[in-house]
């Protein structure tokens, strides 16, 4: 992709650290975010290179979420008309599904939060596999401060990962819920001092995902969600069929014998993917 101008992408052996870099503007989303992001995630999914993505942000707060003038300039809701809000389904559907691409990346996604995490923030944080967030960060279901509801994923993933009655605390009134309370309902996974040091416990979380059979890890993402969302019985039966193609006799050698010898393990990266229409 072209280089992006609302974050900036850092390298560190296979691990991706993706930084929002607009803090003069709370890193809010408007089109070419979200034009910028969807290219991203889909290259990094293709190309199979990275074994595990970081996210973080630069200034106050992680994110303020949708900016807010994209409502009265680039985007239109038409609800004048049933063709205009059948269009605001589309747009929404496109939104959404860029988000989802961090939930389906075949390797994880790791976010380190401060200050503010709000609106589009929890929508995007939300999606991702594991949170973790300094003293000072906050979320907050800003939509309906706003006279809106959320729509981009916060009111369908943040039940799967919190009690129900918070969420719907935090959805009716908006209010902000602490990185304390985040911590203690199981929100995120740890809480630091300091940004940077969120961000190096994010980065070192990714190192040691990184040296694991990036095959293994795809296999174990694919059946956290499943088991997510099915029952145990279906999730067994899936995780028989997921094992049976994902099995290495070398992998599992590897990584023994690594563990023995007290040194990183050697595994093969992700098979790069062409997508269908551009073969041939």
């Amino acid at each position: 992709m072209n280089t992006p101008t609302c974050f900036s992408l850092n390298w560190n052996d296979q691990v991706l650290h993706l930084v929002l870099n607009r803090p003069e503007a709370m890193n809010t989303m408007h089109p070419t975010f979200w034009r910028e992001l969807d290219t991203l995630l889909t290259e990094v999914h293709h190309e199979g290179r990275a074994r595990a993505l970081v996210i973080s942000s630069t200034g106050k707060h992680f994110t303020a979420g949708m900016s807010l003038d994209t409502f009265s300039n680039a985007i239109t809701m038409d609800e004048r008309s049933a063709e205009g809000r059948a269009a605001i389904y589309d747009l929404l559907t496109d939104m959404q599904a860029t988000f989802t691409k961090l939930e389906t990346l075949r390797m994880p996604v790791i976010c380190a939060i401060q200050g503010g995490c709000i609106g589009g923030g929890v929508d995007m944080v939300s999606a991702a596999c594991i949170r973790y967030a300094s003293a000072d960060a906050f979320f907050c279901i800003q939509e309906i401060n706003i006279g809106m509801v959320a729509d981009v994923g916060t009111l369908q993933r943040l039940p799967k990962l919190i009690p129900l009655a918070l969420v719907k605390e935090l959805a009716y009134t908006g209010r902000r819920l602490s990185a304390a309370r985040a911590l203690a309902c199981g929100l995120v996974n740890e809480v630091f001092d300091t940004h940077e040091a969120t961000v190096q416990a994010a980065l070192q979380c990714a190192q040691e995902i990184a040296a694991k059979p990036p095959v293994a890890i795809w296999g174990t993402k694919q059946a956290i969600h499943y088991a997510r969302d099915h029952s145990v019985e279906d999730s067994l039966r899936q995780m028989g069929w997921l094992q049976g193609s994902a099995w290495s006799n070398a992998h599992v050698r590897e990584a023994i014998t690594a563990m023995k010898e007290k040194r990183a393990g050697q595994f093969p990266p992700l098979a790069p993917l062409t997508p269908f229409q551009d073969l041939g």
